[in-house]
């Protein structure tokens, strides 16, 4: 599956940058988007004009950018060191500073530079996961509120860690161009086939409330994480 995003991935950027200078884009963290990076920084390196693209997070732990929880940490290791990029493109969340006073900055960063539609910025892409609890950026089932959110970024609170995290809301994240989940393994299928199949189960998830109200909508997913043979979507 993250083979054949990432040739999905290269060809949205080239399309994109046919009509524009630079597009803005925002990551998640996990282990599929580690995969897509590592493809990435192989494969694309030369392929994409990196410079190009301004990088933003979707969401991120409260741990030093150096922590192997962090996910710029992460896209740094395994992408942003692999590939030409200029350091000024690259806007991580600090998540080692106060989580409710870096969400505030972030937020403000983000409206600055990420140009607005109907009223809030637009990514051109957004990369999602989610999670078997149903839970996609860091909103989790017992934090809905933040899908509603006037805030561009909220602090939100790991259900079993209680680990602080810093992300995207709802409406921000619906605001966005090209939306993609990336989705794999069996432990997702139950969450994956809810949504997908349309089941009551899945107004429990907050991935289920992702609509793209301004763009596109996509699931990439594997055989592991749909069980075809129930899907019908």
């Amino acid at each position: 599956m993250a083979i054949g995003f990432a040739a999905i991935f290269s060809n949205k950027v080239i399309s994109l940058l046919n009509e524009k200078t630079e597009i803005n884009i925002a990551l998640s963290g996990g282990n599929t988007p580690i995969e897509l990076f590592k493809i990435l920084a192989e494969e694309y390196k030369n392929k994409i004009e990196w410079n190009k693209i301004n990088f933003y997070w979707v969401d991120e732990r409260c741990v030093q950018p150096d922590s192997p929880e962090s996910n710029f940490g992460n896209a740094e290791k395994f992408l942003f060191s692999m590939v030409d990029i200029n350091r000024n493109n690259i806007h991580e969340i600090r998540g080692e500073t106060g989580p409710a006073i870096e969400a505030e900055r972030y937020s403000e960063w983000v409206k600055q530079n990420v140009s607005p539609v109907n009223g809030l910025p637009s990514f051109d892409i957004i990369l999602l996961g989610v999670g078997e609890d149903g839970h996609t950026a860091s909103i989790f089932p017992d934090q809905m509120d933040l899908l509603t959110s006037n805030k561009l970024y909220d602090v939100s609170i790991h259900p079993i860690s209680k680990q602080s995290r810093i992300t995207m809301t709802g409406k921000l994240i619906n605001n966005s161009k090209n939306i993609y989940f990336l989705v794999s393994g069996k432990g997702k299928s139950g969450v994956v086939n809810d949504i997908l199949n349309g089941n009551e189960k899945a107004m429990q998830y907050p991935a289920n409330y992702i609509k793209a109200e301004n763009g596109e909508l996509f699931w990439m997913v594997d055989k592991e994480s749909t069980n075809l043979k129930n899907f019908i979507g």
